[in-house]
């Protein structure tokens, strides 16, 4: 991506209110550009908040997750972006000479592919292996965990300086020293309810405090990060800073790999290794020799339960963790990969996925149903809303929604039937619902 496309995809500004008023890129351009102005700027606090989830699993049902997002001010966004964009540029070359173009595939910008083409290129290459070890690996904790040290030694190595330029030191300090400030507060401060609807009328606000109440509140509530470690999941360069961090854990995995004939890809936290099967000897040295590369890269584990271990022969799958993993027992026949699960024959959409797909739908068709389709006040509930967000007849929009991602799976994995299960029977589990009112 040029200069030209970067700014005509980032112009317009951010509708969330912050600590600065909402701006857009034309009017800060001048200022983000030159390097005299960001390495002088006084960064603003993070609004940060915990955002709960529930992930679906058909063994233990519903658990209730956490990530910590952190937000930055209009203007800070704009130079984490911009500096964000300069250091893809210089990976994007980077990667080629290192010959890990295809390998590190998550959040660039060059690639113009999505999770559903990597995990098709990834089954794709598990079939014509016919016999084959897999190993799926998660980090703990990535972005939470990211030395600062090694992080700034690897900034350096791929700009080729022994000391980074004054105006990249002043947006790494600011993205590693960071600091926070709750939203629940700001929240209360404003008198807004913590819930969507207080959000949204804050958001409406010019600015969530004023400069003078800034000022005056600043000193109680801004909470620095005073690890070593960690930078904001969410900020607009964090992404590329992962991506920067992993580089030599990449080349390394990659070039070991490759020379055995096998496929390496990692999408941010989440990496898939094949290797061609020899005996099962062979194969323990070659995991112990991916779990040294991972032990060099500091601040970066394996979860423990999510890595597994899979030996696929002529299309069958057998999980085998027992046979290689310490204390972990071997689990389902099923590889797990981006979204998508393959059982040495077919492919589907991960049932999760599909999980969280109906329990949000029926979620709001037990609410219509409840109500009898009619709001507080007796007015006829329309359910043009609901087919919009839930439905094939919503899927043709701008935004799009569940049942386009599944389309689009369906294109790209084209022969694959079982990819659209889903898409041929929402329509009358909706319909199904809905006739329930009276």
């Amino acid at each position: 991506m040029d200069i030209k496309k970067w700014k005509d995809k980032n112009q317009k500004g951010r509708k969330y209110a912050h600590f600065d008023s909402k701006v857009s890129l034309d009017r800060v351009w001048n200022y983000i550009s030159n390097p005299d102005k960001v390495k002088e700027h006084g960064f603003y606090p993070f609004i940060h908040y915990t955002l709960s989830f529930i992930k679906y699993n058909k063994s233990f049902g519903k658990k209730v997750k956490t990530r910590e997002i952190c937000y930055s001010a209009h203007l800070d966004r704009y130079i984490y972006q911009y500096y964000g964009f300069k250091l893809n540029q210089q990976y994007n070359l980077r990667v080629e000479l290192d010959g890990i173009n295809h390998s590190s595939i998550a959040y660039r910008d060059n690639l113009h592919k999505n999770n559903i083409h990597f995990a098709k290129a990834a089954i794709d290459f598990i079939k014509n292996s016919k016999s084959c070890y897999v190993i799926i690996g998660d980090f703990t904790k990535f972005f939470d965990s990211l030395d600062h040290t090694y992080l700034k030694k690897m900034l350096c190595n791929l700009l080729g300086v022994s000391k980074l330029p004054a105006d990249y030191y002043a947006v790494f300090k600011n993205i590693t020293k960071y600091s926070v400030w709750k939203l629940e507060h700001l929240l209360k401060t404003n008198g807004f309810e913590n819930n969507v609807r207080g959000i949204q009328q804050l958001n409406k606000s010019k600015m969530v405090l004023s400069p003078v109440k800034f000022k005056e509140l600043k000193k109680q509530n801004v909470k620095p990060n005073k690890n070593t470690y960690g930078i904001p999941q969410g900020s607009a360069i964090s992404a590329v800073l992962s991506n920067i961090y992993m580089l030599e854990f990449d080349k390394k995995l990659n070039d070991y790999v490759t020379e055995r004939s096998g496929l390496y890809m990692r999408y941010s936290d989440d990496f898939i290794i094949v290797l061609p099967k020899e005996d099962l000897g062979v194969f323990k040295t070659q995991y112990q020799f991916v779990n040294s590369v991972i032990n060099l890269v500091p601040h970066v584990y394996l979860e423990p339960e999510k890595t597994q271990v899979f030996d696929y022969n002529n299309g069958k799958v057998k999980s085998c963790n027992e046979d290689v993993l310490i204390n972990v027992e071997n689990g389902k026949e099923i590889i797990n990969y981006l979204g998508f699960t393959f059982d040495g024959e077919k492919v589907t959409l991960r049932d999760k996925t599909v999980s969280k797909y109906y329990y949000r739908l029926y979620r709001k068709l037990n609410t219509i149903v409840k109500n009898n389709g009619r709001t507080k006040t007796g007015k006829r509930i329309s359910c043009k809303n609901v087919y919009l967000k839930y439905s094939i007849k919503g899927s043709s929009q701008d935004d799009g929604n569940f049942i386009s991602y599944v389309k689009r799976a369906e294109r790209v994995f084209d022969k694959e039937e079982s990819v659209g299960l889903v898409r041929k029977r929402h329509m009358q589990k909706i319909r199904k619902q809905l006739n329930k009112i009276n």
